[in-house]
């Protein structure tokens, strides 16, 4: 048996629509966990029904025009939990789902703006949070898988150019450093089974043929603890869907697991 996880910023979940259904529906094997990212559309105009049409239970948290955040899954969750402590401030930007034993949790992460701007300490904040609370979540036990569009770009080969963007919201050593103590423990499936350079998940549309210059980042990531990380089989950047007709700016990252997703 093998499950399979992925994470697309899909950057408006309902003018995608059409991208991720010719994805799904082509793909052999569905991701048995499908976590989306900048889904900007409110829950009453979520597109529950189209998701439910592909064979997907879906939990959902958004708001008109920005943010939002979806985990869709072929099996049920056994629990489903929004934002990062209960008070409602991230609840559009975490969500996390739990399968037996295993959580997945995903997370669309402040882009921060710039490194003198307040919202770059609100990032930092961010990602402190999320560790804190999938360390207390192993501490209980549990596995986890943490994926989702970072904005964080952890090392030079993650980046066209690093020399050129060392103060970047996203390149910034702090980000990078707090991005290091927020993930603290896991394990980078992507670079596990990937190892060389020149694999990105999100290329600019302010930049001319990026995607076939290949000059793009790698701020959407699949980490997860040691345990599943031994199971992990593979792990893979799928450009197809950002090559296709009004694609978003990322595309799907995706890792599988041998075993049984509860």
């Amino acid at each position: 048996m093998k499950w399979t996880v992925a994470t697309f910023n899909v950057n408006s979940v309902r003018s995608r629509l059409p991208i991720l259904e010719r994805w799904l529906n082509d793909n052999d094997s569905k991701p048995d966990v499908l976590c989306l990212q900048e889904t900007k559309t409110q829950d009453e105009t979520f597109p529950v029904q189209a998701f439910i049409d592909m064979g997907y239970r879906v939990s959902f948290r958004g708001q008109k025009s920005y943010n939002g955040v979806a985990i869709a899954s072929l099996k049920e969750p056994d629990e489903v939990l929004f934002g990062l402590g209960g008070d409602g401030q991230f609840d559009t930007r975490a969500i996390s789902a739990r399968f037996g034993s295993i959580w997945v949790v995903n997370t669309y992460v402040p882009q921060g703006k710039s490194i003198d701007h307040d919202d770059y300490s609100v990032k930092q904040s961010f990602l402190l949070l999320t560790g804190a609370m999938i360390s207390r979540m192993i501490q209980d036990g549990g596995e986890v898988v943490w994926v989702g569009d970072m904005n964080v770009a952890p090392d030079e080969m993650d980046v066209t150019n690093p020399k050129t963007k060392s103060n970047h919201v996203c390149f910034h050593s702090v980000i990078r450093e707090v991005f290091d103590q927020a993930r603290s423990g896991l394990v980078d499936v992507f670079r596990k089974h990937r190892p060389d350079p020149g694999e990105f998940s999100f290329w600019d549309y302010r930049v001319k043929d990026a995607l076939e210059r290949n000059i793009g980042w790698r701020i959407d990531h699949i980490l997860a603890s040691p345990s599943l990380v031994e199971r992990s089989s593979d792990s893979w950047v799928d450009r197809e869907p950002r090559s296709w007709e009004k694609p978003s700016d990322h595309t799907a990252v995706l890792a599988s697991f041998e075993g049984e997703l509860e």
